[in-house]
């Protein structure tokens, strides 16, 4: 009866699962082609400078990214080679005591590949160049020495190019990952030396290698623009701030909320009058341009081309010559945005000088408009704000009474009565020089310092 039920069983389940033969006729195969791998291994290792030579010869011969590194340290890539193709070796053999060992070195390539500036590409042909070399001289090996066992190779070939393909994947991480520090670093660097010039801190003997590494010449004319924007996004996450003319060189820099930007307008007046001067050997040369024009008419045209969005202020400083003199331009172009109104705008400095005098020294700024204009608060608020008004137009019309009536949408009687009060209200005569100044002074301190 328990034979009967165990049948019925077998019946119902079907019969157990029998191990394939084919497998353990595989796996025996499997285990006799390792022992022959190993065995050709080993003599590869006895053999493995001389296998060191002919892969550095072949690298020589076939990658020529490798050439330069070869002329300068042949010890040290020979040496390089040496150590992979031993540790990698070993690992055919013994995998679990060589592979990390194996793996280190390979990540130490790759490294050292990417801080020389070798195309990974390059790197991964030489390992691959290295394996296929490595495959070679086992079948060469084995084939000479045991021919009957050249067969049982194919089973551990898959194995083989599996290693050479991990090893490749190694290489190739840590390849990116060094260039990703690189390029952190020479971003890094490269935003440390531009915030030394732009601050003023960078020293002379540092110059050229500041205009090496940021691509700006040493000697030329240099201009900087300062720009805030009460909704910022910074430079960095997307488009620079503002859309400068094309074909204007520029450097964006973050500096809290300001962006900078470091433009370059060409040789400098010295260096443009000597090339010039070499050009005309012999003849007499002509009287060189002023450069203070030149520049501000350069200036002047780049403040119109620019587009400046809504509520976003823009300070342009004077132009500099030389890059150690970039520091003092930054300067100016704070200075020109300080002086920018708080609804937005463009201030080129050269043109606002004197609203720069005042807002580079707020406290007698302030002083000077309370001098000035102190009397009005005493006022009807109505009636002192139209004062200024009129006084503000009046000047901006270069002190015609016509256009600042059409302006203001009033008779030039009606200006010249607010004129003549605003006199008698602060002791101040329009037609006096110094007494104009002071008022116009005032004015823009008042505008440019309310908060």
């Amino acid at each position: 009866m328990p034979q009967v039920v165990r049948s019925r069983i077998r019946a119902l389940h079907g019969p157990p699962p029998a191990g394939p033969m084919p497998r353990r006729a595989r796996s025996l195969v499997d285990s006799e082609a390792v022992a022959v791998l190993h065995r050709a291994a080993r003599v590869l290792l006895e053999s493995l400078p001389e296998l060191t030579d002919r892969l550095v010869e072949a690298l020589r011969q076939q990658e020529p990214a490798y050439r330069a590194a070869l002329e300068s340290e042949p010890a040290e890539i020979w040496q390089e080679v040496h150590h992979s193709l031993r540790h990698n070796v070993a690992s055919l053999i013994q995998p679990r005591e060589f592979r990390e060992a194996a793996h280190r070195t390979s990540r130490w390539i790759g490294e050292s590949r990417a801080e020389q500036g070798v195309p990974l590409d390059a790197v991964t042909h030489a390992f691959r160049m290295g394996g296929a070399m490595v495959w070679q001289d086992l079948v060469d090996d084995t084939a000479r020495r045991h021919p009957e066992d050249t067969r049982l190779l194919v089973h551990v070939a898959a194995d083989v190019w599996n290693f050479v393909d991990e090893h490749c994947a190694v290489v190739a991480e840590a390849y990116r990952q060094a260039e990703r520090r690189l390029s952190w670093r020479r971003e890094n660097q490269q935003r440390l030396m531009t915030a030394a010039l732009l601050d003023g801190t960078a020293r002379i003997a540092d110059l050229p290698d500041a205009a090496a590494m940021l691509g700006l010449p040493v000697q030329a004319r240099y201009a900087v623009l300062a720009v805030t924007s009460a909704r910022r996004t910074p430079h960095g996450a997307g488009a620079p701030p503002l859309d400068l003319p094309v074909g204007v060189p520029v450097l964006w820099h973050s500096a809290g909320d300001v962006e900078l930007a470091v433009l370059t307008l060409g040789a400098t007046t010295a260096a443009a009058e000597c090339e010039d001067g070499a050009g005309r050997q012999g003849e007499e040369p002509p009287a060189p341009a002023r450069s203070d024009e030149t520049t501000g008419d350069e200036l002047a045209s780049l403040a119109a081309e620019l587009t400046v969005p809504a509520g976003t202020r823009v300070g342009i400083s004077s132009v500099v010559e030389g890059l150690a003199a970039v520091g003092d331009a930054r300067r100016l172009a704070d200075t020109a945005l300080k002086a920018c109104p708080a609804s937005g705008g463009t201030v080129l400095l050269d043109a606002h000088l004197p609203a720069a005098l005042v807002v580079s020294s707020p406290g007698l700024g302030s002083a000077l408009a309370d001098r000035v204009l102190g009397p009005l608060d005493r006022i009807d608020p109505a009636d002192r704000d139209v004062l200024i008004e009129t006084l503000t137009a009046w000047l901006d019309s270069d002190g015609s009474a016509q256009r600042a009536g059409a302006k203001l949408y009033c008779h030039r009687n009606t200006v010249l009565n607010r004129l003549r009060r605003f006199e008698q209200l602060t002791g101040r005569c329009l037609t006096r020089p110094s007494d104009a100044v002071e008022v116009s002074l005032a004015l823009a301190a008042r505008r440019l310092l309310a908060d």
